[in-house]
């Protein structure tokens, strides 16, 4: 898999503990082409396991955040055999498996969305932990109208909005502003364009001064919760909160508040 911009698409940049990924293949609107997505999945696997990694933001250079999936690759895998089958297979369940790497993954991830995001760039919106957005971004799952639902999006959407927002963001096609995303949860809020890569990083910057452990502690049980009956989300929860108080950081950020100083973290 070659990339035919002869460029680097995926640029990475550590900032105090921040590190900072940005979709860089403009000439296809970034979308998450065989490349794009082994890149991903390469860069969330040793993040997860890197200690000098606290949190993720994931931005994009250009008019796109994220086109979805590469439409000409896709076309092209038709002349197979089988019309594409197994690329299809492959694909989409390559696209699953980078989309379960950042919920999966123990550093909370931020979307930075200054353009469209549009498909399973949608998805890749709705499957980070956090979404900010510049007033003018847009976002769309837009597949119904080329005759190929959105089915794979659907999944990260349907678990952050509402079932009637989703419906109809899947069922008409249609694109909505930053505004409307903020109303239905997509995203956490829609800022000023211009002072929408400081008030990600100044956000990236709060949980990175936490402690790790605890961040990753609470990420792991707010996604294993969600899908529980309650009586099992409390008794599960109850149970990570036994866990947690046992932990050197609990114990170090109970004495420094209440012997009113700043905690130090071990990360443990």
């Amino acid at each position: 898999m070659e990339n035919p911009n002869n460029s680097e698409i995926l640029l990475q940049e550590m900032v105090d503990g921040v590190l900072r990924l940005t979709l860089n293949d403009q000439k296809r609107r970034n979308a998450l082409s065989e490349i794009m997505l082994t890149q991903l999945a390469q860069v969330f696997s040793e993040a997860a396991l890197d200690p000098s990694i606290r949190v993720i933001v994931l931005a994009a250079n250009g008019p796109a955040f994220c086109a979805g999936h590469d439409l000409k690759e896709i076309t092209a895998a038709r002349s197979a055999a089988d019309g594409g089958q197994a690329y299809f297979k492959q694909l989409f369940d390559t696209c699953a498996s980078v989309m379960q790497l950042i919920v999966n993954n123990p550093k909370p991830v931020v979307a930075e969305v200054a353009g469209v995001a549009t498909a399973a760039g949608c998805q890749l919106v709705a499957s980070c932990d956090l979404a900010l957005a510049a007033e003018t971004a847009r976002f769309a799952t837009p597949g119904v109208n080329i005759g190929l639902f959105c089915s794979t999006p659907m999944v990260a959407l349907s678990r952050n909005v509402s079932n009637k927002h989703a419906m109809e963001m899947l069922l008409t096609g249609d694109m909505i502003s930053a505004e409307k995303a903020e109303q239905i949860g997509l995203i956490n809020r829609a800022v000023i364009a211009d002072d929408l890569t400081e008030q990600t990083m100044a956000l990236a910057a709060k949980m990175a001064s936490k402690s790790s452990m605890t961040l990753a502690v609470g990420k792991r049980a707010f996604y294993q919760q969600a899908t529980m009956p309650l009586d099992d989300a409390y008794s599960y929860t109850s149970q990570v909160m036994v866990d947690n108080m046992l932990a050197h950081d609990a114990e170090e950020g109970i004495g420094a508040f209440v012997e009113k100083r700043v905690p130090v973290w071990q990360d443990k």
